[in-house]
């Protein structure tokens, strides 16, 4: 088990609940756009929320935005350690740094203690871009290898200052890459882990790849924290990481939807009840009472009652027609045109 460490009352590591992370995508010195777009992600279900820091103005917004925001918020700091400690003077609960990239020592040292003053955890963030040159000289470029030697130099740097209360990143483009990179840090440190594939990429693919890198490192029992990675709007990456915890049965609130992928006995347009269903169920989810409810839409009496006898609601699709169920019993055949609404409307009765 990892240590665990306090993100403005976000518990991380030591067996704490997994939590969410995503990063704010618009001016940080704009305190309305920035503030506006925290309460979005924190309505989503976002636990915690980075906000990049690239200069004074960014770091003095911070201070307002902290009286604003209902989550703790994360400053992303690269290259100058000022910007860390007029952050941290504006009360973040969480530094963001290479230390790779600060600079000297007395730098470093600085932003460590300053944080250790305020109480606050340092994630030291490592990407596969941004390797030091002597890493990637001795592995002939970006390896999981270097990723984990950069990842751990750098928290012996923090550790030599006697600052501990460090959480770890390490992230790459490339699944495979980055997966490996985690096992060895995770197998020489017990710092709890903040994980994702990183430049993960558009909504389509870089869903397929954040499923596969970090589902593959959760199954592992790998990460304490977690951010998907996606070139959209951020509400986004929080709202698939949410159903990525859901399909993995580490998130145990929320909408479960299965639906078979159809067959030669299909007699209605699954596809289209289906997707009007997840629609459907997406609009009321924060609303229902009872969180954890599995609804099945199933194409035939095959994958019917009986392959789906334990969802609370579901149809079984004949001809032109649905039988719906609730654990396996049915209740009504309703026209297929009605299925989706039916469905719907008896989610919201639970």
């Amino acid at each position: 088990m990892t240590k665990q460490v306090n993100c403005g009352g976000v518990k991380i590591g030591g067996g704490a609940p997994l939590s969410i992370q995503s990063m704010t995508n618009v001016n940080t010195a704009d305190i309305p756009a920035a503030a506006a777009q925290i309460r979005r992600l924190t309505d989503a279900g976002c636990q915690i929320v980075r906000l990049a820091v690239p200069d004074m103005d960014a770091a003095r917004a911070l201070k307002e935005l902290k009286k604003q925001a209902d989550v703790p918020l994360v400053a992303d700091i690269h290259f100058d350690y000022r910007l860390a400690l007029a952050a941290i003077e504006s009360g973040v609960d969480k530094i963001r740094i290479n230390p790779g990239n600060i600079g000297e020592k007395d730098k470093i040292r600085q932003v460590a203690d300053a944080a250790k003053a305020a109480g606050i955890p340092i994630r030291v963030g490592v990407n596969s871009g941004s390797l030091e040159a002597d890493i990637l000289e001795k592995n002939g470029g970006p390896t999981a290898e270097g990723l984990a030697e950069s990842a751990l130099r750098n928290v012996e740097i923090l550790e030599d200052m006697n600052f501990h209360d460090i959480v770890i990143s390490l992230k790459s483009s490339n699944v495979k890459m980055n997966y490996q990179a985690y096992k060895i840090v995770a197998s020489q440190s017990d710092h709890p882990l903040h994980i994702g594939v990183t430049e993960a990429g558009t909504v389509s693919r870089g869903k397929i790849k954040s499923a596969a890198g970090i589902g593959a490192l959760l199954l592992e029992g790998m990460g304490d924290t977690m951010r998907v990675s996606l070139t959209a709007d951020p509400v986004e990456e929080v709202l698939f990481a949410k159903e990525l915890l859901s399909a993995l049965g580490i998130r145990k609130q929320g909408i479960d939807l299965v639906s078979c992928p159809t067959c030669g006995r299909t007699k209605v347009d699954l596809e289209s009840i289906a997707l009007q269903v997840e629609r459907g169920l997406a609009s009321i989810e924060d609303t229902i009472t009872k969180k954890n409810i599995k609804v099945a839409v199933m194409g035939c009496a095959v994958n019917g009652p009986g392959e789906a006898k334990d969802a609370d609601l579901g149809v079984a699709c004949g001809d032109g027609k649905g039988v719906i169920f609730a654990k396996g019993a049915i209740i009504k055949t309703v026209p297929e045109e009605e299925i989706a609404a039916e469905l719907i409307r008896l989610v919201q009765t639970l």
